[in-house]
Order: structure tokens, then C-alpha cells, then sequence
């Protein structure tokens, strides 16, 4: 086979390369607009309760009862590939964090961390698509359910409600928003803030007892938060994603270009070639 057919077929081979990486760039892109909307408004959601709870404990202080809590860390990692150092980031940033277990999501970073001193406690595949965050959700509550709870109570005359502190969570993850890799302490929740002045005269009416009240609301903000999270994660993973395949499809663009020329140079010599072939038995004709 000469060298410009060689070269055509190449040719072809790359250009079916770059179709289906420029689909899957056109695929992450539209993701990235759907999550746009998904985070907004579970960003909002999540602002509403924090700012109930704060509300809440203008009234109700929450006391918590230091119990050397088990500091369990939740990596929120790639599903999928073409993404950089997506999950690499996450295992350095977390290597020095001293957490007594790890929760990674992703099968992606659960196969880097097979290498990894990280104690993982639970490997669960990520989210492909804004659809899948709930069904991988339910699978993270699930694991989490195994761990060692902190009890919420409050004693007949005490004025505070109090937390036994036994299990810390937090969720480490890239927020597309800032570019870096954040930490949310999701358990527990709420931190109190002593210079916050409250915005009511009058305590919140409840139709349950506060402790349980505020029982309900931390499931609530747990579930609403790591929806945020996972909003978050998965866009900064299809930003990623976007910004590596169009790389690649510009890189593929470019070597094809260089390739067509070579291919033109190639069959020029062949057809000057093939002249003299002609002319030669011509001549001894």
C-alpha cells in the first residue's frame, strides 16, 4: 500500500476519533447547563434551612457533648474518565487530614485508592448524569447508617439541647464555583455563632419538643447539603471533562491537518513517479 493511502485511512481513523470525542464533549456541556439549574435551586433550598436552624437556635442553644468523635471522610470523586487529575487531587489533598475512614464515591477514585494508605470504609460508584445523584444518594445514607450515630437529647431542666458528638462527617469535593477542592463538615451541623444577633423577639412556635425538632431538620440539611454537593462535584467534573476533550479534539484537529499535507506531498511524488514510468516506456516504445 503506498504511503498517501496509509495516510488517508489514518486520516480517517482520527476523524472518527474526533466525532465521538467532540459527542462526548457536546454531552458535557449539556450536563453542565442542566446542573446550573439543579444547583441553584438546591442551593437555595440548603440557604433556607441553615437559615431556619440558625433561627432555631437563637432560642434553643445547642450544646455538644465532646465524645472523641469517629472523623469519617466523604471523597466525592469521578464516575467516569477524561477528566485530569480529577481524583488524584482529592486522594493529596485528604492525605494528611487524618480521617478514620473514607467513603469514596466514584469507581474511578475507588480504583486509585486500591494504592492508597487511606483507610476506605465503603466504595460506592458516582453519579454519570444530574438523574443518578438521588438512586447514589440512597446508597451513601445506607452506608452511613452503619456508622456510629451522635444522639440528640435534652434533659428536663437543662436550657440547651445536647449533641453527643460520636461521628464527624465531611465531604470533601470539588466546588465548581471556586475551582479548588472544598471541606463541608455536614455532621454536625450548623455550627453556632456567638456575635449573631437573632432576627426574632419571639421564639419559633413547634408543634414537636426542640430536641426532636432539631433531630428532623439535621436529616433534612444532611440530605439537602450532600445534593448540593454532588450538584457541585459533577459540574466541576464535566468542567474538567469539557476543557480536556476540547484539547484533545483541537489536538486531533491539528495533527490531521498536518497529515493531509504530508498525504498531498506523498501522492504528489507518486503521481510524478507514475509520469516518468510513463514517459520511460514511451521512450522505449
Amino acid at each position: 500500500m503506498s504511503q498517501s493511502r496509509e495516510l488517508q485511512l489514518h486520516i480517517a481513523q482520527m476523524e472518527e476519533i474526533r466525532s465521538i470525542l467532540n459527542a462526548m464533549k457536546n454531552l458535557a456541556l449539556i450536563e453542565i447547563h442542566k446542573l446550573g439549574r439543579f444547583q441553584t435551586m438546591q442551593g437555595q433550598a440548603v440557604a433556607a434551612i441553615e437559615q431556619a436552624a440558625l433561627d432555631f437556635l437563637d432560642f434553643h442553644p445547642l450544646a455538644v457533648v465532646d465524645e472523641n468523635p469517629l472523623s469519617i471522610g466523604i471523597l466525592v470523586g469521578a464516575e467516569r474518565g477524561f477528566c485530569g487529575d480529577f481524583n488524584e487531587s482529592l486522594i493529596n489533598a485528604v492525605a494528611a487530614d487524618g480521617y478514620s475512614g473514607i467513603i469514596a464515591i466514584g469507581s474511578r477514585l475507588c480504583s486509585r485508592l486500591e494504592a492508597s494508605p487511606l483507610a476506605v470504609i465503603s466504595a460506592i460508584e458516582g453519579a454519570n448524569a444530574a438523574e443518578e445523584v438521588p438512586t447514589i444518594l440512597n446508597r451513601l445514607m445506607d452506608a452511613i447508617a452503619t456508622l456510629p450515630a451522635g444522639g440528640i437529647s435534652r434533659p428536663a431542666n437543662a436550657k440547651a439541647i445536647h449533641v453527643a458528638a460520636t461521628l464527624q462527617l465531611t465531604v470533601v469535593y470539588h466546588d465548581n464555583r471556586s475551582g479548588q477542592i472544598n471541606r463541608w463538615q455536614i455532621l454536625p451541623s450548623f455550627p453556632q455563632q456567638p456575635q449573631r444577633t437573632a432576627r426574632y423577639g419571639n421564639p419559633p412556635l413547634l408543634n414537636l419538643a426542640p430536641a426532636d425538632f432539631f433531630a428532623d431538620l439535621t436529616d433534612h440539611y444532611l440530605f439537602a447539603a450532600l445534593h448540593e454537593v454532588f450538584y457541585l462535584s459533577l459540574m466541576a467534573e464535566n468542567q474538567r471533562r469539557l476543557q480536556h476533550l476540547e484539547g484533545a479534539v483541537k489536538h486531533l484537529d491539528d495533527e490531521t491537518v498536518n497529515l493531509r499535507r504530508k498525504s498531498q506531498i506523498y501522492r504528489q511524488e507518486e503521481i510524478t513517479e507514475e509520469i516518468e514510468v510513463i514517459l520511460l516506456n514511451a521512450e522505449n516504445l
